[in-house]
């Protein structure tokens, strides 16, 4: 039993770990934009979005269900498929940070849990149908809807404003902005903290610590939002970067119409349950804000590069979650082994992410084109 606790412990820490990488991970969800136009500075629009991620945290729970409850079947779950599945999407958060991809860190979530479970327990352990349902089709749908709204409404907004002069009119969605990312950063909280909720949920769940279907503990959701508040304080400038200055030129109209439009996808589907990713969401919407300003450069190379880093997410996080699951499950040696392997991966992507820092002061510098945020020395 001693043991067996601190196997627990040792998985809800991991949790609350990927939980911190998600928040600098998605950092850019929220404040690229905002940060890129101008109408917040750099450290202040990641305070900002720390907060409000965690005051996000406690207003739904929905998302949590449908991890703890709804993917895999949580009797045949172990501490150690969940402990290996957590690995495997720390692992591809930091790697696709250390590169300025937004990736999906919820889709490195379930990834690195479906290939976890699918080693430890077998394909039958999963369900494939509420995979589909909840993850794979709001996956595709999230980011085409995102990117054709905000397409519209950019269009619009600068329609409608083609009298007004453009100083006028950028200040006032400079000042809109303030408002609309700070809605985004609410909803990430809604969506994104109920995954580590859901996580450790499992977790209580498959040692007889909570019954079948219980609801994340308070504790479960107070610990949550306050690793990604973290996580998002610390800023994660190299996607920040990316969205904000690689994707497309920003200007204070985009920035806002994007950030409204993705607030309403993520809160949506937070009520319903779904578990997207807001870096989809996000990332829709400042293209379709490109698309709908004339004569707006998109960087479709940048694009493309983000779409297969989105393709890549789920089996590379399953594999590597699959992996670790295996030698785990060789005994407390192979645990250690995994939790070293992890370690030593993260202080090396730190190590290398040095040679080029990224930080509030030269976050809105566009890479240089010869790099083209292909690598680690771009960013």
């Amino acid at each position: 039993m001693e043991s067996f606790s601190f196997l627990l412990i040792a998985v809800v820490l991991t949790a609350l770990a990927f939980d911190f990488t998600n928040g600098f991970h998605d950092t850019a969800n929220s404040m690229a934009t905002s940060i890129a136009t101008g109408a917040l500075k750099p450290r202040v629009a990641v305070a900002v979005a720390g907060v409000l991620n965690l005051a996000g945290a406690f207003l739904s729970t929905q998302v949590a269900s449908t991890i703890s409850n709804g993917l895999v079947n949580d009797s045949r779950v172990s501490l150690v498929m969940i402990f290996a599945g957590l690995v495997g999407a720390i692992l591809w958060n930091l790697t696709t940070w250390l590169f300025g991809l937004p990736s999906s860190s919820s889709h490195a979530l379930f990834g690195g849990l479906i290939g976890a479970v699918w080693v430890g327990a077998g394909g039958s352990a999963i369900q494939f149908a509420q995979v589909l349902e909840k993850i794979v089709v709001p996956a595709i749908a999230s980011p085409i809807l995102a990117c054709g709204v905000a397409l519209i409404a950019t269009y619009l907004a600068y329609k409608i404003t083609q009298r007004t002069a453009r100083h006028r009119v950028d200040r006032g969605f400079r000042a809109g902005q303030v408002g609309s990312a700070s809605l985004v950063a609410l909803a990430h909280g809604t969506n994104d903290a109920q995954k580590t909720m859901g996580v450790i949920t499992l977790a209580l769940i498959s040692t007889g610590f909570l019954p079948h279907g219980a609801q994340p503990p308070w504790w479960v959701v107070l610990t949550a939002g306050m690793a990604i508040s973290l996580g998002t304080y610390v800023g994660g400038w190299r996607i920040i970067r990316t969205m904000g200055k690689g994707l497309t030129d920003i200007q204070p109209p985009q920035g806002f119409t994007a950030e409204t439009t993705a607030t309403a996808v993520i809160l949506s589907s937070s009520h319903l349950g779904f578990a997207l990713s807001t870096t989809q969401v996000c990332t829709g919407g400042i293209l379709g804000s490109g698309l709908g300003r004339r004569l707006a450069m998109v960087r479709w190379g940048v694009a493309g590069r983000i779409a297969v880093s989105w393709v890549l997410t789920l089996p590379a996080a399953a594999a590597v979650g699959g992996v670790a699951a295996w030698v785990a499950d060789q005994g407390d040696l192979g645990v250690a082994v995994v939790a070293g392997v992890a370690v030593a991966a993260a202080t090396g992507f730190y190590v290398l992410s040095r040679r080029r820092p990224v930080n509030p002061d030269n976050v809105n510098d566009v890479p240089p084109r010869e790099h083209a945020l292909t690598g680690p020395s771009a960013l």
